[in-house]
Order: C-alpha cells, then structure tokens, then sequence
C-alpha cells in the first residue's frame, strides 16, 4: 500500500515539473505583455497595463485574423498529411517490395535536407501554377516538411496493428470501405489522433515556408509575431506569443485526455 502511494506521488511530482517546464517560457511573455516599462535590473516592471492585450484582441488589430488563417491552414495541412500518409505508412509497415529503402530514404529527404531549400527549389512551379501568395500555396509547402512526419508516425502505428480482424471482417462480407470505417480507423484512432495533432503542431510552427509562399499576403500568427518582435514591440510580441502557444497547449491536453497510453491495434479490438 505504502508502495502504490509512494508511486502516486511520485508520478504525481513528476506530471507537475513537466508542466511546469512547459509553462515556464510563458511566464516571461506574460509578463511582458503586461508590461508598460520594464528595464534592468528590476525584477518586475514599473508599470502594468492591458493595452497590449487590448489591441492583440481587437478585431482591427489583425492578430484574430491571422489566428484564424494560422489554424485553418495547419489543419488542411495536417489533413491532407495524414490522408496521405495512412496509405503511406500501411505499405512502408506491412508491405515487403523492392525500393522500400529507397521510399524511406525519399520520404525522409525533408527531414535532412532543410525545407526552406527544398521550397527554394519550388518556387518557380508555385509561380508557374499560380499559388503564390495564396493560402493553398502556403497549405502545399507546409506538406514539406509535415508529410515525413505524418507518414513515419502512421507506419509506426502499422507495424503493431492486427490485420487479422480485417480478414475476419472480409470473410463476413464487408466491402473494402466498410472495413476501413468500421474496423481500422476505429483500431487506430488514438494514434492517428496523435499523428494529426504532431502534423499540426509543423504547420503552425511555419514561418519561412509561409513568408517564401504567402509573399506577406498570407498573415500568419508566426508572419505577425515575427513582426512586432522585430519592431521592438515587447508588450505586444508577448501577448502575441501568449496566443500563439495557447492553442497548442489546448490541443495537447485535450489529446491527453482522448489517449490512455496505448491505442486499440496495440492491445487488439476489444
């Protein structure tokens, strides 16, 4: 009994400092949002104030605006990824074929090579198709760098799944979709929910891919953050970056509480 609540505790202590690693960089820019005058050595600032937090939330300020085109395109792009990558990482896990190294090796390539060159290299095909400047050209070359991720992630989820029960449901008579929808997505689903959070999480971190592709007409919460820090403007960079890292904290916790430690194909469809 001693022993259980020593282990509570201790996993207990241990869920607290890893919060409170994350949350530590926040605590700066918290305070640096709220802050009119802060300068060293004080420890705090001379005078306090919301009037950074006014204008970040303030419809004409146009952080709202680039919040919303920064989570519309990281969840296009994590879409497409992992609707991509589930074909994908299948074959790579299950499948045994001449070249399988070789797609490793070309899937991988954005991870080794830095992505910016690769969307040097694209730039020309995005004039040539129109799609500069535009949100669809900025959703295509975050798959750059979010696809490898996408598909790694989903064949490691392969390599412990069971196909056993979609045999058993073929031999019943389902119809290739009905097995699709009724046995592997359901088995795979809280991987799959962790691979689509990781894929979004790229894309919203994206800020040359965005700048190279959107041409600054595409406002990101990255573009603008970048902005404002490069202005000299502390209080509003803070707040910013407070509403920047919100979001995927949000996205974190609500993942955590859909995911109990093993997904249904590691310990078989109940």
């Amino acid at each position: 009994m001693a022993r259980a609540m020593m282990g509570v505790i201790w996993h207990r202590a241990g869920i607290a400092l890893l919060m409170g690693a994350l949350m530590a960089p926040l605590i700066p820019l918290a305070i640096w949002s709220v802050a009119r005058g802060w300068r060293f050595p004080s420890l705090l600032p001379q005078e306090f104030t919301l009037a950074a937090w006014a204008r970040a939330l303030s419809p004409s300020g146009g952080v709202l605006a680039a919040l919303g085109t920064s989570a519309l395109i990281a969840a296009a792009a994590a879409l497409i990824a992992m609707a991509l990558a589930l074909p994908a990482g299948r074959a790579l896990a299950l499948m045994r074929f001449r070249g399988r190294a070789l797609a490793y090796a070309i899937i991988a390539a954005p991870l080794i090579v830095p992505s910016f060159a690769a969307a040097l290299g694209l730039h020309g095909v995005f004039v040539t198709l129109g799609l500069t400047g535009s949100i669809w050209g900025v959703i295509l070359v975050h798959l750059i760098p979010v696809l490898p991720y996408a598909v790694f992630i989903t064949a490691g989820i392969f390599a412990t799944y069971d196909t056993a029960y979609e045999g058993q449901a073929r031999s019943l008579g389902a119809r290739p979709a009905q097995v699709l929808r009724h046995i592997t997505l359901p088995a795979l689903a809280p991987a799959l929910l962790v691979g689509a959070l990781f894929s979004f999480l790229v894309s919203w971190s994206q800020y040359l891919l965005t700048l190279m592709i959107g041409g600054g007409r595409v406002q990101t919460l990255p573009m603008v953050l970048f902005g404002y820090a490069s202005a000299g403007r502390n209080d509003l960079a803070g707040a910013i970056a407070v509403i920047y890292i919100l979001p995927a904290l949000v996205l974190m916790a609500f993942a955590a509480r859909r995911i109990t430690g093993q997904s249904v194909a590691q310990l078989g469809l109940r």
